[in-house]
């Protein structure tokens, strides 16, 4: 065995051979993973309807990291580790249910994968969702360590007894602090994300254990085709990433290198990468077959294969044949009999498709004062940061980071200043340049029960976070089954003003809508603000606050109006429910004068100003929330006045903007007195540098004047 640490001297950790009980345990979960593979293969026609992967070849060093996990650990498999999921204590029976598809599939009511789990049981280590798992796990398994490193500096992590151990899962350490297991695959670990999770483990020494399980195979790229170093050789880059090297294939030498990954990260609450050499003995996955690309290979690692080499050390530790071949019967007559039940479960119920897109909201209703007596007008800005700060003086385990927000200089709009002096670094603090990070980690954070508010510094820049979004965190509650929702606060600056120029003055709601599984919410003024963002924060999904910079301060001509009373703390504004910005007269409105503008952020300032020049006849309606849509106040307005225009920032063309206007044609085409109107900026790929281009490019209040003029003549 090889080790090496960056950091601290090196302990010695005694690592016994295995118990018999043990030993035997293991042997028959590795035949039941034999078993397992072998009926599958035997069945195709049935199992590969959907698509598996099986642990052949990888089953020892699989069931010897299972063995070290107890309920109070986190665990992150990847798709080839049935194996693993057995030796949690999963039964054949159960894997087929998800094998199949099948409606009590307890991971993910038929929603997922094989060997995809999503896992919230008593004396079992909890298994938050993932996607499917080829490097994109390693981050929200990292940000679960993160998450269980907050909540222990904040004495929020006590458990009882009772909940550390039970009779089927007795945990083999003393020490039972919990740690995260993420297990990966050595292909995967070229991703640039694996290479973010590694740098902030080792930065935050962070209790996780990285298991690569090396079988030299990406589908038919060999290890050579794609990596200039295996993963132990990669990990010696990250100072304080402590590393060990065995054969994964060797059942007792698997076992004691993960006990001693297990005792390292228990006691010193750093971080191991394990790399396991495996065969790779099955399929890449049912629709990859071994035989069209592996040759002469699968015979050379067939050599390898964990089983007859771990029958052999049993004999030599004295088990009889006949135990064993008694252990191999009832392995295969288990998976025989749980194949038949699996069988003849039934399939999910149809009308059941829908459930589960989103977690039931925290607030439904508006509470809390809006306006209390005496309080002065609040910026924006001002009212971001008082929002914060009253969730972090109010729940112990919120914390709050991104790029540049933590230290001295509290933000790069300030929106977050004296926050960390105020609450140390442990809860505000800064990251590195990176966006998958700070996203991805999020969904670990709330799977350990710690509630992240996070910050992408320009919407320009959310693009490398958007894979961890749409993967890991939109995606989690549906198919978990409900059983992860992400509770998720990211704040983002977004808009232009002034000559940010091309990085930093993008909108970007338009893609984000196309994501489902997420909220999306856009306050136009400091009030709104202030309430939306401890919604936000209470909501149990993720919710991304979009958040205009040129509204912070209400410098920009215009929008004075941003600048409001700030409510009191604790003041909420449930997300979906838009508000009328400005009516329209009565009079006016009778006469049928009148028209509506449906907007959000910037627009409800452009709109008023706008509107000056048409006193009494025009309407705002400010939606605060773009998903989920208030679409009941959008009808109810266009209905009022017949005509319509849906204002945005972004460039119009595919937007959210004409989404909705074609929406409000569909549904509403009998009450309207004119095709509904859209105006937004240019079609063009990015904003430039130059106010004067800046200001062709943008809608303004002239501009919205100009169509409101040829709308309401219509």
């Amino acid at each position: 065995m090889t080790t090496e640490t960056a950091v601290l001297p090196e302990t010695e950790f005694t690592a016994p051979r295995p118990n018999t009980e043990t030993l035997r345990r293991a042997y028959r979960l590795m035949r039941t993973a034999d078993e397992l593979a072998r009926l599958y293969e035997e069945n195709k026609a049935v199992t590969a309807r959907y698509v598996h992967a099986t642990a052949r070849g990888h089953e020892a060093i699989q069931l010897a990291a299972a063995f070290h996990l107890g309920p109070q650990d986190y665990a992150a498999p990847y798709y080839r580790d049935d194996a693993m999921l057995l030796g949690m204590g999963l039964t054949p029976y159960e894997l087929m249910l998800q094998l199949m598809a099948k409606r009590d599939d307890p991971f993910s009511g038929g929603r997922t994968y094989y060997s995809h789990p999503s896992l919230r049981r008593a004396g079992f280590p909890t298994i938050p969702h993932q996607s499917s798992a080829t490097g994109m796990q390693a981050i929200p398994a990292t940000g679960a360590a993160h998450g269980l490193k907050y909540l222990e500096s904040q004495g929020l992590t006590a458990m009882s007894n009772e909940q550390l151990t039970t009779a089927d899962h007795p945990i083999p350490h003393s020490n039972t602090k919990p740690l995260v297991i993420c297990s990966i695959g050595d292909g995967a670990m070229t991703e640039g994300e694996v290479a973010e999770a590694l740098q902030m483990a080792a930065l935050h020494q962070l209790p996780i254990i990285y298991l690569v399980q090396d079988n030299d195979w990406g589908i038919s790229a060999t290890g050579r085709e794609m990596r200039a170093m295996d993963a132990y050789e990669f990990a010696a880059g990250f100072k304080g990433l402590h590393r060990l090297q065995f054969d994964g294939a060797d059942f007792l030498a698997s076992y004691a290198g993960m006990q001693q990954a297990a005792d390292y990260v228990r006691q010193r609450r750093g971080p191991v990468l394990v790399h396991a050499k495996c065969p790779l003995l099955g399929h890449h996955t049912s629709g990859v077959r071994r035989e069209w690309y592996r040759g002469d290979n699968l015979a050379q690692h067939t050599l390898q294969d964990p089983l007859p080499r771990f029958h052999q050390q049993l004999l030599a530790l004295g088990f009889a044949e006949d135990e064993l071949q008694q252990l191999a019967a009832e392995a295969r007559a288990t998976v025989l009999a749980d194949y038949e039940r699996a069988l003849a479960a039934p399939n999910p119920d149809p009308a059941t498709f829908a459930d589960h897109e989103f977690a039931p909201a925290a607030v439904t209703e508006e509470s809390g004062e809006r306006s209390p007596a005496g309080a002065d007008k609040a910026l924006m800005v001002d009212a971001a940061l008082h929002a914060v700060d009253d969730i972090l003086r109010d729940f112990p385990e919120a914390l709050f980071y991104g790029q540049d927000v933590g230290g001295e200089l509290g933000g790069v709009f300030r929106e977050a200043a004296l926050l960390a002096k105020k609450y140390g670094d442990a809860r505000v603090f800064n990251t590195p340049i990176q966006e998958a990070y700070i996203v991805g980690s999020t969904a670990g954070m709330s799977a350990v029960g710690a509630k992240a508010i996070v910050e992408i510094q320009f919407a320009d820049y959310v693009w490398p976070g958007l894979n961890q979004l749409v993967e890991e965190l939109s995606k989690s509650c549906y198919l978990s089954n409900g059983q992860f929702p992400v509770q998720s606060l990211i704040r983002i600056p977004v808009g232009a003003y002034g000559g940010g120029g091309p990085y930093h003055s993008g909108s970007i709601e338009s893609t984000l809508l196309t994501i489902r599984g997420i909220k999306v919410v856009y306050p136009s003024n400091a009030a709104d603000m202030k309430g939306l963002m401890r919604a936000a924060f209470l909501d149990p999904n993720p919710v991304i606050m979009l958040e205009h910079k040129g509204l912070y301060w209400s410098k920009v001509a215009g929008t004075e109006d941003a600048k409001t009373v700030e409510p009191a703390a604790g003041y909420v504004l449930p997300l979906g429910k838009a508000a009328v910005a400005q009516e329209a007269a009565p009079d006016k409105l009778r006469n049928g004068e009148t028209c509506v503008v449906i907007t959000y952020g910037m627009g409800v300032h452009w709109a008023k100003t706008a509107s000056r020049q048409f006193p009494g006849q025009v309407e705002i309606l400010d939606l605060r929330t773009l998903n989920p849509l208030d679409w009941e106040a959008v009808q109810a307005a266009v209905r009022r006045h017949g005509k319509a225009l849906v204002l945005t920032e972004e460039p119009l063309l595919n937007s959210f903007a004409e989404s909705l206007a074609g929406r409000i044609q569909r549904h509403c085409f009998r009450q309207l007195d004119a095709p509904v109107f859209t105006l937004g900026a240019a079609n063009l790929p990015a904003i430039a540098l130059n106010v004067e281009l800046e200001k062709q490019m943008l809608p303004n209040s002239e501009k919205v004047a100009g169509v409101l003029n040829e709308l309401l003549a219509y």
